[in-house]
């Protein structure tokens, strides 16, 4: 941020907090605006989070319950106008993880909100990293559309969790037949076997009961 930025922004607060003051109004503590903002994310106020960044209110603050931040927060309510917010801030850091390792784009690809990929991958978030993966929720959740941007955008068709499984494993779980024809028409690796069960794809599909994916997986194994 340049020093006239910087100030612009400063004289802008300034002026917020004088006119509050001016009209008699109760200007929030640092420790309200931060017992308040993730209730407002909810709520996608974008007026009240704007006001509260105005104060100083840190665009990465973590919710003290869950471990999230608040960009993470409002993807999973889709707040987009507060989603939109959050990413305009320079100091805003998509990439930063929950402490289950969930972060904002993996977020958005489970709530299967491309708009919310798009804006965090314009933002300069992470396709792949190490462990879970955006394209892990997107082939969980199914959507096809999400899946070959974040293909396309150089996502591992392979990428392991951390005990080995892979997107195609969890579409296989979740019986999404579509997007396990895509994954292996993109390469995916259907021998692979996770570290947990030590089961493929298809042992995956056939733990819990989705026979008709496993045998879908089994004749791309044979040629068929």
């Amino acid at each position: 941020m340049t020093p006239a930025r910087r100030a612009l922004l400063a004289a802008g607060a300034a002026a917020l907090l004088a006119r509050a003051a001016w009209a008699g109004e109760d200007i929030p503590s640092a420790e309200e605006d931060a017992g308040n903002f993730f209730r407002v994310i909810q709520l996608d106020d974008e007026r009240a989070v704007k006001a509260m960044l105005a104060r100083g209110l840190d665009p990465n603050l973590r919710d003290p319950v869950r471990g999230e931040t608040g960009l993470i927060v409002a993807m999973r309510y889709e707040a987009m106008k507060i989603a939109r917010l959050l990413l305009a801030q320079p100091a805003i850091q998509p990439d930063l993880q929950a402490p289950n390792g969930n972060t904002a784009l993996m977020m958005a690809a489970f709530k299967k909100n491309k708009p919310a990929v798009l804006l965090l991958l314009e933002k300069g978030a992470q396709v792949n990293r190490p462990g879970w993966t955006a394209l892990h929720y997107a082939a969980a959740a199914g959507d096809l559309d999400i899946m070959k941007l974040l293909l396309e955008r150089g996502a591992h068709v392979d990428a392991e969790s951390p005990t080995g499984a892979t997107p195609l494993m969890l579409a296989a779980q979740e019986g999404q037949e579509d997007a396990v024809s895509l994954l292996l028409d993109r390469g995916a690796d259907a021998t692979r076997k996770d570290r947990a069960w030590h089961q493929n794809a298809a042992g995956f599909a056939q733990r819990v009961d989705k026979p008709w994916i496993a045998e879908r997986i089994r004749r791309h194994l044979n040629g068929k």
